[in-house]
């Protein structure tokens, strides 16, 4: 066998083996590309299982939550200071931001009181402007009655107790008007409020039950409401002041009175 022909008979043999299959090599990467999509669609079939658990589950929002915890303690404090439990609670939610808002978290501070003389805790808070001193509280519901106080003790919120206990769209006029709040829009934001939530009805749930009690508007001037045999004269006597002045305070022009008509008395 000469030299040329052994030369092409290792080529041949050399070309035989290296041809063989490699076993295992592709279908371990079909096995594991299937496998992959098999582990991503039942995952993506997870995911929109708990989607739809989720949305099926919804929980109410903050402001209904709001409404649910604080609705009582409004209704209380109209009985006491005959503001109404609607107004109490859409300026809640409003200066709270739902309970959400830094004051309500760090100082149960709802009502965006500041301090004007406070002698309690205090907390800093940018407002209109830096580091302003607002009141803090151990509680929310001190919070509550402190409102109730701040508007009864101000004779410029007195005009606001000559309003019928329900009648929410002049409160929200009324307060803004005496200096509560800068925002033009004060108002109607506490109106849209009351109005989205149905807060009127925790006012009509105090009146139906006739609990309203005669309330001090501020440390001179009290509410009062006509019962049978009252006359200025009875009324003056009583609370230590003049019919002039009991008159002048209501734009009264006569001495005549209506059984269950609402008066102030200046005292």
């Amino acid at each position: 066998m000469n030299l040329k022909l052994k030369y092409i008979i290792l080529v041949f043999v050399v070309s035989v083996f290296s041809c063989g299959p490699k076993k295992g090599i592709v279908p371990k990467k079909e096995n594991d590309k299937n496998k992959s999509e098999k582990t991503v669609v039942k995952d993506t079939k997870k995911v929109n299982s708990e989607k739809v658990e989720e949305t099926t589950t919804k929980p109410p929002t903050s402001t209904e939550s709001y409404i649910a915890q604080y609705a009582d303690i409004a209704k209380a404090e109209m009985r006491k200071s005959k503001i109404p439990a609607s107004i109490t609670l859409a300026q809640g939610i409003l200066e709270s931001a739902s309970g959400r808002g830094r004051l309500a978290v760090k100082a149960n501070n709802h009502f965006g009181i500041k301090c004007h003389g406070w002698k309690g805790a205090k907390i800093y808070h940018d407002d209109d402007r830096k580091q302003e001193c607002f009141r803090k509280y151990k509680k929310a519901q001190s919070s509550y009655k402190d409102h109730s106080d701040f508007l009864t003790g101000r004779k410029r919120y007195a005009n606001l107790f000559k309003l019928k206990p329900n009648d929410y769209k002049g409160w929200a006029k009324g307060l803004r008007a005496a200096g509560y709040a800068t925002d033009r829009k004060y108002p109607q934001k506490l109106i849209s409020l009351i109005e989205r939530y149905k807060l009127y009805k925790y006012d009509n749930d105090v009146l139906e039950n006739n609990d309203v009690e005669i309330v001090r508007v501020n440390s001179g001037v009290i509410r009062y409401i006509i019962e049978k045999g009252d006359t200025l004269y009875s009324l003056a006597k009583r609370y230590n002041t003049t019919v002039e002045a009991i008159k002048t305070l209501n734009n009264l022009s006569s001495n005549n009175l209506a059984l269950g008509q609402e008066i102030m008395i200046p005292n």
